[in-house]
């Protein structure tokens, strides 16, 4: 078969192209909510793990944490979907679900170490200039320390989402279409993995290098806002 036949036996013949799109729409979707989730729980394993007592030593919520996020980074990503899947929510059919809540539980653990840096990089003296006026903790967290800590998270942040759209190519281990198994599943109808997983890579490489663009601008705007 010529280059071109292997193209159109690819992506043309049947209307494949719509496996791809539809692959890539599900690749979106499960990274989106993972993402969500993940921001959610690792704001909050962040915060927890800061936690101190009156005496400053780490409280019951630090160590919590802490084991959990060492839980989750020590184990294969692939590993938590699979037990999400087969164990946790074995009674559940919707894929899409579980491997949401598994990605954005596993994003978590290294969302809440990139949101600790990030308020650990504020300067000590906003939360004391807080305490000072009058303000409790939980208002000194919410209306000083977070919002400055985002100017520092929201870069890394990006780059977690990135990450996290190329670890979802194993969802494929619990039934899901996504791009990575469309180019499988295309391979084994027409007997030829090149085509298939090749344009596979291209598309990922597509919408990586966007979403890079983007942060990089995005990144560019922040530090002009800074020198204002």
């Amino acid at each position: 078969m010529t280059i071109s036949e292997r193209l159109e036996a690819a992506f043309i013949t049947g209307d494949r192209w719509k496996l791809y799109l539809s692959g890539v729409g599900i690749t979106l979707e499960i990274a989106v909510l993972a993402g969500i989730l993940g921001i959610i729980i690792g704001t909050c394993l962040a915060l927890m793990k800061l936690s101190r007592t009156g005496e400053g030593k780490p409280t019951i919520l630090s160590y919590i944490a802490t084991v959990y996020i060492d839980v989750i980074r020590g184990t294969p990503s692939v590993l938590q979907l699979l037990i999400m899947w087969f164990i946790i929510m074995a009674s559940s059919s919707n894929g899409i679900l579980v491997a949401s809540l598994s990605f954005g539980l596993n994003s978590g653990a290294y969302v809440s170490e990139i949101v600790r840096g990030g308020i650990l990089a504020v300067d000590k003296g906003q939360g004391e200039a807080g305490r000072s006026l009058g303000l409790s903790k939980a208002q000194t967290y919410r209306y000083i320390i977070l919002p400055q800590a985002a100017k520092n998270v929201i870069p890394p942040l990006g780059n977690e989402f990135i990450t996290l759209i190329k670890e979802t190519a194993i969802v494929g281990y619990v039934s899901l279409s996504d791009l990575t198994r469309v180019a499988n599943q295309v391979a084994s109808r027409t007997y030829d993995a090149f085509m298939p997983l090749i344009g596979a890579a291209v598309i990922y490489f597509v919408i990586i290098k966007v979403l890079t663009i983007l942060l990089g601008k995005f990144e560019r705007r922040m530090r002009k806002s800074d020198n204002r």
